[in-house]
């Protein structure tokens, strides 16, 4: 199939590992921020086929994993609110809260309905009228403008009974966070292709300006993932920083200027509360004050108690870096696909869950 096949050429393959080993000689280690790169590399054993002295650590880029225990409560909440219809993408009804998943809160009662875009949930609005309709904003900048058109949508409709419940999260802040912390020393990062569709490559070059770490952004076939890491391992060698595109088919270094318009247009920055990190300053995205009327998080009354996180589970660490799903003692026996303890296991996108499915970490 045209742009697929070329991107999975055996040979083509071969000679940038061959490139790889015969160029990468300092210790090296480099983080794959977004998820869908982590299932991309273990599904196509990339690990394994790099030089024993490349390291190749996931990061947050999961949304699902990301998104706070506190705020899935408060999902929860929502749906067991009188004439309150919940709508949310699938990969989040399993994800746990405190005491239930929307999976649960749903087969106890609560009208929560799955859809597969926000302009589902804004149909279903339109088809209750007497119902108050609640869509879960997940993701990061790549989802958040389809969330933004379905809420001008709604105003230009007057659709009165819409609303979002905006968790949506910004990647170059949390980067920065995990770079401050400490935790993990990077001498590369694959910025995330989906995320730098929309926003482009520029605000990753802090991360090279300041903290001397290589950015190479990368699509999600087996080729994009080799190329980028021969890219990044070029300028770690010569010491030689910058951010570069290995995805042009996908990212332009200004990115997409009508997602960023519309999402200026509908919502502010504003603290956010990551999994296992906690509170990040202007990581996250809030409907503004000109559309707050379809603000969830103003326009209903919930209370939420303290959040726990599941005991035992390391989705907090992996996240960060700091550990891999192997290291953490649930792994495997307890939490495996089938019955998730943590959100790490549960999408399709996090790091347990791929390295459960593809093997984990291989011997080399």
């Amino acid at each position: 199939m045209k742009f697929v096949d070329e991107f999975r050429d055996a040979s083509l393959a071969k000679q940038v590992i061959e490139h790889i080993h015969d160029t990468s000689r300092r210790q090296t280690r480099l983080m794959e921020f977004c998820g869908g790169h982590t299932v991309s590399i273990m599904k196509n054993g990339i690990r394994q086929l790099l030089p024993k002295n490349i390291e190749m650590l996931s990061g947050p880029g999961c949304p699902v994993c990301v998104t706070s225990t506190m705020d899935i409560d408060r999902a929860i909440a929502l749906a067991g609110l009188p004439d309150v219809i919940v709508t949310s993408f699938g990969d989040m009804m399993r994800v746990p809260g405190t005491r239930s998943t929307l999976q649960i809160a749903k087969a106890k009662g609560s009208d929560i309905r799955v859809v597969y875009s926000v302009l589902d949930a804004l149909r279903i609005a339109r088809e209750n009228p007497g119902k108050r309709v609640v869509f879960i904003g997940i993701g990061f900048e790549t989802t958040a403008p389809t969330v933004a058109a379905a809420l001008l949508q709604a105003e230009k409709d007057d659709v009165q009974n819409f609303f979002a419940l905006c968790l949506h999260k910004v990647c170059p802040p949390i980067m920065k966070a995990i770079l401050d912390l400490g935790e993990v020393r990077l001498n590369g990062i694959i910025c995330p292709g989906h995320v730098s569709a929309v926003i482009g490559s520029r605000p990753y070059e802090f991360i090279a300006r300041n903290y001397n770490i290589a950015c190479v952004v990368s699509g999600f076939e087996p080729l994009d993932m080799l190329q980028a890491v021969s890219m990044l391992v070029n300028q770690i060698e010569n010491e030689n920083y910058s951010v570069e595109i290995a995805y042009r088919r996908g990212v332009k270094v200004d990115g997409n200027p009508q997602a960023l318009k519309l999402m200026d247009q509908v919502f502010e920055t504003c603290d956010a509360d990551w999994r296992g990190i906690g509170m990040v300053p202007a990581s996250g995205l809030r409907i503004n004050r000109n559309y707050r009327r379809f603000d969830a998080e103003t326009n209903f009354d919930i209370e939420i108690r303290q959040a726990n996180e599941p005991s035992g589970c390391q989705c907090g660490s992996i996240l960060r870096g700091v550990s891999t799903p192997t290291d953490c003692g649930l792994f495997g026996s307890s939490c495996t696909p089938e019955h998730p303890i943590g959100p790490c296991m549960v999408s399709t996108e996090g790091a347990c869950a791929a390295y459960y499915r593809y093997g984990g970490e291989i011997e080399r």
